[in-house]
């Protein structure tokens, strides 16, 4: 078994675009769970509504890529408003009945026959990404052991993340920010100040959208391809077990969470099909080891619940909400 690849892809991991996609969708329930408590079960809605609003524009319409981009935003605001709208006026456990059926409701409209044309249905969309890759201002070659193309989709993925982490930084420090974190605590006594809750709650609901949105895009964008089975339930409970791995209420924790996140599952995986590999485990096939890799991770979660349960860069204070 050689340990020095395998320790090296899983080192990989900790700046891939799928991680970099995770981080932005984490940062997004972060913002709606972690800063504001709305306990939204539905991330991989935002994220499909970002990717197809995108590859649809760019395959449809043939618009440029920011058109694309600027689409995909507005798509998904227009999501959080009509998920938000019936919702946030009630108690906290409806948004998160309508997220989780929403989401799902997404994943079965793309999924559709008669939307074959524009949707692609259960094979999804593919060769949408010829607009971003055309921006690439690297030249062929190698570049830190990856092409160009590689390269350039790990450069803005993780330039967005800096970008993204530094916005909601500035948001959480400013009396905007203050007022959604005292929602999070008791909003009835900032209902008492005079507040509006529920405008707060909407804002904050299309902030994390977007986010979702955005990394619905980098997360599609390396592929080249969009499919269905990828936006699934699990997803979003993968990115909630990043963001409580680095903290709730924190900016930089779902980024490191996401990093640990990606880390883990492919050291386990590593280690398990090279174990498999050189007969050292018999009773255990590749299928059924790519099921326990995740088997362990959720292990490993209910003692980081149990020993640490505010996570890498979390508090305790963070946690009197919830």
């Amino acid at each position: 078994m050689d340990f020095g690849f395998i320790f090296s892809s899983a080192a990989s991991e900790i700046f891939s675009p799928t991680t970099a996609a995770y981080a932005l969708a984490a940062l997004g329930l972060a913002v709606h769970f972690g800063f504001s408590g709305l306990l939204n079960f539905g991330q991989a809605g935002f994220m499909a509504v970002g990717a197809y609003g995108f590859a649809i524009s760019t395959l449809t319409f043939h618009v440029p890529f920011f058109v694309g981009l600027l689409i995909a935003v507005v798509a998904s605001s227009i999501f959080a408003l009509l998920l938000g709208i019936p919702t946030l006026r009630l108690r906290a456990d409806y948004l998160a009945i309508v997220t989780i059926a929403s989401a799902e409701i997404v994943r079965y409209i793309v999924t559709t026959n008669q939307l074959t044309s524009v949707t692609g249905s259960a094979n999804g969309l593919a060769a949408f990404e010829g607009g971003f890759y055309s921006m690439n201002p690297f030249p062929a070659g190698s570049y830190l052991g990856m092409n160009n193309r590689d390269f350039f989709i790990r450069v803005v993925g993780w330039g967005l993340v800096i970008v993204c982490c530094a916005l909601v930084w500035l948001l959480m420090r400013s009396p905007w920010g203050r007022v959604l974190k005292g929602i999070r605590e008791d909003e009835n006594a900032v209902r008492s100040l005079g507040k509006n809750v529920y405008a707060y709650k909407m804002q904050a609901l299309i902030i994390g959208g977007v986010l979702g949105a955005l990394a619905g895009m980098i997360f599609t964008l390396p592929r080249g391809a969009i499919q269905p089975a990828n936006y699934g339930t699990e997803l979003t409970f993968f990115l909630y077990t990043c963001l409580l791995l680095g903290g709730l209420g924190t900016v930089l924790g779902p980024v490191v969470g996401a990093m640990i996140f990606w880390v883990v599952l492919s050291l386990t995986q590593g280690i398990l099909f090279g174990l498999i590999e050189s007969g050292a485990v018999t009773w255990l096939n590749t299928v059924q080891a790519g099921q326990l890799r995740f088997i362990l991770v959720g292990v490993a979660l209910m003692l980081l619940m149990i020993f640490r349960p505010q996570g890498v860069f979390g508090n305790k204070k963070e946690l009197a909400f919830a």
